[in-house]
């Protein structure tokens, strides 16, 4: 079987914050890029060989009976030489991932916090408040691997965190989420337009937007609307700040909030979303959002979450084995919590009437020419992606990223 080759690190987008990229940096990611794609296409199938050939037979002859969890699954796959190695160079590809990023940017940190700050000097659209807090929920784990997360100031004024996160984006995604790292937004902003055709949001609120960097493609879309992006990390929204204003946006704001209680008035957004947001967050967290969210959104007005689907009742063990990965190998701890959430019941418990839910699937929007057409297939999330959709209406909703939300009866 051929390979399928992702892009190269050369064709991704660039903004007036994007730091200098050596020959060698660029090398780098590109192999990073290229193990990613490996490891997920050629590597992950054999994963459920070494299962079905090794590890079930082995747990049936010692226990007479079936796996019943998902979590009995992993404890036993954890043994497994085969699993071992794949799942070792998946979180050491993220590692190192993160850490050339870092390396590229503390490269040249004083001058580019110096951008930092003259972008975001005396400009009103940037309102950080030193007494938000991080909760713990978040400040427990370096998400992703990334040292310091998005909320993490080695100095005051601190953004290198982010910035190196922005950098080696494109290993992970290879080229999936189109040249800016903004396939997400993108789609979203497809999706409203096709199934609310007439909506014309004036004022929109991204909860959890981190720098903005699936949220500017809203104030594209909707360039007469005021965007808030809001999030609890400094150091994100001082970096997307700074960012959007080198890439020209005048209709965004960044705002540092707690999403679970914000001092916005009520009924004072039109459309509130968020990208991958929720299941970084704790369950009770989620609760105090969506109840947020019912507050702050004006009676018409729009709530969209782009995120991972629920695990329905007839989810295969095997899927929520894989698709629950993350939470226990790339610290994300509360994605396996919010697999078991009834999103619509707990949309439901926070005001929105049942008869307003919908959900559906967008796919990721790629730039068309900037990467082959395969880029979008290429993610290293992929073949768990497309096996979970197989149990979550596939042939209804199609591939691509879950959404589900509600609008606010009048």
């Amino acid at each position: 079987m051929s390979a399928i080759l992702p892009p190269t690190y050369d064709r991704t987008g660039r903004h007036g914050l994007t730091p200098e990229v050596t020959h060698d940096d660029a090398a780098r990611f590109n192999f990073l890029t290229n193990l990613n794609v490996y490891l997920g296409q050629r590597v992950f199938p054999g994963i459920k060989q070494a299962f079905e050939k090794r590890v079930k037979p082995k747990h049936l002859a010692r226990t007479g009976v079936d796996f019943t969890s998902h979590r009995d699954i992993r404890d036993e796959m954890r043994a497994d030489p085969y699993y071992q190695a794949w799942a070792a160079l998946r979180v050491n590809t993220m590692e190192m991932r993160q850490q050339a990023g870092r390396h590229v940017v503390l490269r040249q940190y004083d001058a580019m916090t110096e951008k930092i700050r003259a972008a975001n000097a005396g400009k009103n659209t940037l309102q950080l408040d030193d007494k938000v807090t991080v909760p713990e929920y978040l400040s427990q784990v370096d998400n992703h691997w990334m040292p310091g997360s998005y909320y993490g100031e080695i100095v005051p004024g601190d953004a290198g965190a982010v910035a190196s996160y922005e950098v080696g984006l494109f290993v992970t995604t290879a080229g999936s989420m189109s040249a800016f790292g903004d396939g997400a937004g993108r789609a979203i902003v497809k999706f409203v337009k096709e199934r609310f055709p007439n909506f014309q949001p004036k004022r929109i609120l991204d909860l959890g937007g981190a720098f903005g960097i699936n949220s500017l493609p809203l104030a594209a879309a909707f360039p007469d609307a005021e965007l808030v992006v809001m999030d609890v990390g400094a150091p994100a929204l001082r970096y997307g700040h700074a960012r959007a204003q080198s890439m020209g946006y005048t209709n965004v704001q960044f705002v540092q909030a707690n999403g679970e209680h914000t001092n916005f008035p009520a009924e004072s957004f039109d459309w509130i979303q968020t990208t991958m947001t929720l299941h970084e967050t704790s369950a009770n967290a989620v609760v105090n959002i969506l109840k947020e969210c019912q507050r702050l959104l004006k009676p018409g007005g729009l709530m969209l979450h782009l995120e991972q689907p629920n695990f329905a009742p007839e989810t295969p063990l095997w899927e929520r084995f894989t698709r629950d990965w993350d939470a226990w190998y790339n610290n994300e701890p509360f994605w396996a919590k919010f697999h078991t959430m009834n999103v619509f019941d707990l949309m439901a418990d926070a005001g929105f009437a049942r008869d307003t839910h919908f959900d559906g699937r967008a796919k990721a929007d790629i730039e068309a020419g900037r990467y082959q057409p395969w880029a979008g297939t290429l993610s290293r999330h992929s073949p768990e992606q497309k096996a979970a959709m197989s149990q979550q209406e596939s042939a209804r909703k199609g591939e691509g990223w879950y959404l589900f939300g509600a609008t606010k009866s009048t």
